[in-house]
């Protein structure tokens, strides 16, 4: 069975900074993009960023050039480093994984339980 576990949520004031890691582990033969979404509450759940496993990424137009995605494939880790934080960005933050379970043929989409950020001063 595959698992992601998120860390690195947590308070935060505006103007500051935040770094998310989530790991995935289990039964991995292979991991595609990576990635983080958010949820609001009363909102609909939204892209934050994406990674492939060649590095190319992809960001929401709300975080683009405050947040950064990588990975250290190595780890199976996905990290979101989050800069210049505002209030709008207090959210819960999923982790998402697209990776083939060793047991299985087919590629499916995974989630962590998310992890709370709060902006606020």
């Amino acid at each position: 069975q595959v698992q992601l576990v998120e860390s690195g949520g947590g308070l935060v004031q505006p103007g500051g900074s935040l770094r998310l890691s989530c790991a995935a582990s289990g039964s991995i033969f292979s991991i595609n993009s990576m990635g983080w979404y958010r949820q609001a509450p009363g909102k609909e759940r939204e892209l934050v960023a994406t990674i492939s496993s060649g590095g190319a990424t992809n960001y929401g137009v709300s975080v683009k050039d405050r947040f950064t995605i990588s990975r250290d494939n190595s780890k199976n880790t996905v990290y979101l480093q989050m800069n210049s934080l505002k209030p709008e960005d207090t959210a819960v933050y999923y982790c998402n994984g697209k990776i083939r379970d060793s047991r299985l043929t087919m590629t499916l989409n995974y989630w962590g339980k998310g992890t709370q950020v709060t902006v606020s001063s």
